[in-house]
C-alpha cells in the first residue's frame, strides 16, 4: 500500500484529501503545517507528498526546498496544492523541486490522475536505480576478480615455494626472503586495486566477456569534478 503524506494548515483540506485517497486504497498521513510536515516526512518517508503552498510560519515552497535538499527525502515526489496557478507560480514551484501542481478547488479525477502519475514515475526511477546498483555491483565483483587474480596467484606460488623450502634440511633464507618480497608486492597490488575500486564515484564500464561488464579503473576511479 502506497503511503501519502498530506501537509496543510487547514483541517478541512486535510480531511478532504485523506478521505478521497483512502477510498482509493492509499495509506494517508497528515501533518498540520510546515514544521510538523517536515518532521513527518523525515520520520515516515512516504511515497508521495501533497503539499499546500499557502501556510503560516513556513510556506509550502520552503518546505519543498528543505525536503528536496535533504538526502533522506530528496527522491520523494512532491505535488503542490494551491489556488495560485499562474505561470510564475508554476515556475517557482518547479524550481523548488516539486514534480507537479494540483489546483484548488480540487477535482477528484485530476487528483487521482496526478497522484498515480507521480507514483508511476517514482516507481520507474526506483527500478532504474536498482538496476544501476546491481549493474555496478556485478561490475565491481567482476573487476575485483579479474584484477586480483594475478597477484593472488603470485602469493599462492610464493607460499608453495616457501613451504617447499622449509621442508629442506638446509633452508635457504635468501630464497625465502625473496619469496616474501613477492608476497609483499602482490599484497600491495591488491590494496591498490581495492583502493581504486573504493574511489570510484561514477563508474565507467568496459566490455569483459559477452554482455558482462567490468569497471575501467583508469577512468572510473577518477574523482568526479
Amino acid at each position: 500500500m502506497k503511503k501519502i503524506l498530506v501537509i496543510d494548515d487547514q483541517p478541512e483540506n486535510i480531511f478532504y484529501l485523506q478521505d478521497r485517497l483512502q477510498k482509493e486504497g492509499f495509506a494517508v498521513i497528515s501533518a498540520n503545517g510546515g514544521r510538523t510536515g517536515i518532521e513527518a516526512a523525515l520520520t515516515q518517508l512516504p511515497d508521495l507528498i501533497l503539499l499546500d503552498i499557502m501556510m503560516p510560519e513556513i510556506s509550502g515552497l520552503e518546505v519543498c526546498r528543505f525536503l528536496v535538499n535533504d538526502s533522506r527525502t530528496s527522491r520523494i515526489p512532491i505535488i503542490l496544492v494551491t489556488a495560485k496557478i499562474s505561470a510564475e507560480d508554476m515556475r517557482e514551484g518547479l524550481q523548488a523541486g516539486a514534480v507537479d501542481y494540483i489546483k484548488k478547488p480540487i477535482n477528484k479525477i485530476e487528483l487521482l490522475a496526478r497522484v498515480n502519475s507521480a507514483l508511476k514515475v517514482k516507481e520507474s526511477q526506483d527500478l532504474f536505480l536498482e538496476v544501476e546498483k546491481m549493474k555496478t555491483f556485478t561490475a565491481t565483483v567482476v573487476t575485483a576478480n579479474h584484477k586480483i587474480k594475478q597477484p593472488l596467484t603470485l602469493i599462492k606460488l610464493s607460499l608453495t615455494a616457501i613451504k617447499r623450502e622449509l621442508h629442506k634440511e638446509e633452508i635457504n633464507k635468501e630464497a625465502i626472503t625473496n619469496k616474501t618480497k613477492y608476497i609483499d608486492i602482490a599484497v600491495g597490488e591488491i590494496n591498490d586495486i581495492l583502493e581504486q575500486l573504493n574511489q570510484v564515484e561514477k563508474p565507467i564500464f568496459a566490455d569483459y566477456v559477452g554482455e558482462i561488464k567490468m569497471i575501467d579503473l583508469g577512468e572510473g576511479a577518477k574523482p568526479s569534478k
